[in-house]
């Protein structure tokens, strides 16, 4: 059984049961454990917690930072996942978990349906995945689908492109297969947000929130970006990093600015990009002084604590809001006698803590403390926007006229 990382561990022990967080050390200052003579002379006999202290960084989002790159890779060969034959229950759930959350989120999964199945007798066979196969898994798994019948009887994950495309599951949509079970009360830190599915089909158990990270070691002269607006001014050309390998944000950002400032807005976008990185790369790259850095990184919000730990940087919640993209969850309507207690187990206050807590994605449950100790205004398309566009045919369209903007940076 694989053991709990510990502020008592020594870097050795951290190191050989989990070497993929070497790269996690050496990003932070801690360069001499890339050599493995000096790594063999220290790690040995070198505490976590004494490691930590001192560089003087904050223990707790340290740790975060180690359990967050485990979690990352974990989806390459995790031994912690039950994974079951998705033919065989009769009870059938899938789907993509937030990295940062998948484990947790798994143990916890675990532990109910055990208790389900005992109570119900009903076998529960599910695919719970890391969001970072996102696309390939969707068009491996859901986006072929043609029946109803064969569509798993809850799905839950993040962004747009799938849920609203016609051709795939878009279209099960139109035809009423699925039932929204949140009921309407929301959770207060979207009190003001018309975000629940007026037509009552699809369910939103979360969101994934995007905001700005600063690097004031590569600022100059230029002024702090308060609003996503501000991005799209020529200032900020070639400045900005952006999650485009993040499909679900991405795309949810996309949207947001074509929503707000047209095909225009998005040729902006394009031209603003410096280069593309995953959110945790990000957070490494302020910290190197050989790579071109970007001066704006739009990252989700669960980044911003290891952000925290670097000299420099500054987290911005824009002033006209973070940008949403929802974790959905589509319940059948035909399977609902059966699996409403798994439905609402999903949607519930467990659930939403873990994603709150462990993974500063803000749960939408009524109940849940998500700890927002910022002022955090949203930036949500709506569902008139949703339904007053083929989200789907837009996506493409958007994408297509950012990447044509990007080629016209190149040459600048």
């Amino acid at each position: 059984m694989t053991p709990l990382l510990t502020k008592d561990m020594t870097i050795k022990e951290v190191l050989d049961i989990w070497p993929e967080t070497l790269d996690v050390f050496v990003a932070n200052g801690f360069e001499n454990l890339r050599d493995e003579k000096q790594r063999n002379a220290v790690a040995p006999f070198l505490k976590l917690e004494r490691a930590v202290a001192m560089k003087h960084y904050d223990l707790d989002n340290f740790l975060a930072l180690l359990r967050n790159q485990i979690a990352l890779s974990s989806h390459q060969a995790d031994i912690t996942m039950k994974k079951t034959d998705h033919d065989q229950g009769d009870i059938r759930v899938a789907g993509l978990l937030p990295c940062p959350v998948r484990l947790p989120l798994l143990e916890s999964f675990d532990a109910f349906i055990e208790d389900f199945t005992t109570k119900t007798g009903h076998k529960v066979s599910y695919k719970l995945e890391a969001a970072s196969v996102g696309a390939d898994w969707i068009a491996d798994n859901i986006r072929g689908i043609k029946d109803a019948d064969k569509l798993p009887d809850i799905f839950i994950s993040a962004g747009f492109e799938t849920f609203f495309d016609h051709q795939t599951i878009g279209r099960f949509k139109d035809q009423g297969v699925f039932e929204d079970i949140c009921g309407k009360e929301v959770n207060r830190d979207f009190a003001d947000l018309d975000i629940r599915d007026p037509r009552g089909d699809y369910s939103i158990v979360a969101a994934v929130a995007a905001v700005f990270m600063i690097n004031h070691d590569v600022r100059g002269d230029l002024p702090i970006p308060r609003t996503w607006a501000d991005l799209l001014e020529p200032e900020f050309a070639q400045q900005v990093a952006l999650p485009v390998g993040d499909f679900d944000l991405f795309n949810a950002l996309l949207l947001a600015i074509h929503k707000e400032h047209g095909e225009e807005g998005v040729k902006k976008l394009g031209r603003c990009m410096l280069k593309s990185m995953h959110p945790s790369q990000m957070v490494k790259n302020a910290k190197r002084v050989s790579e071109e850095k970007p001066y704006v990184t739009i990252m989700p919000y669960f980044f911003t604590k290891m952000a925290r730990m670097v000299e420099g940087l500054e987290i911005i919640w824009p002033e006209d809001g973070a940008v949403v993209s929802p974790i959905f969850m589509l319940t059948k309507r035909s399977t609902l006698n059966k699996t409403r207690p798994i439905a609402e187990f999903l949607s519930g206050r467990g659930v939403g803590d873990i994603l709150a807590h462990k993974g500063l994605f803000p749960s939408l449950h009524p109940e849940v403390d998500n700890r927002l100790n910022v002022e955090h205004p949203w930036k949500w398309i709506g569902w008139d926007y949703i339904y007053q566009h083929d989200i789907g045919a837009l996506i493409l369209d958007t994408n297509q006229i950012f990447e044509d903007a990007l080629g016209l940076t190149e040459g600048v």
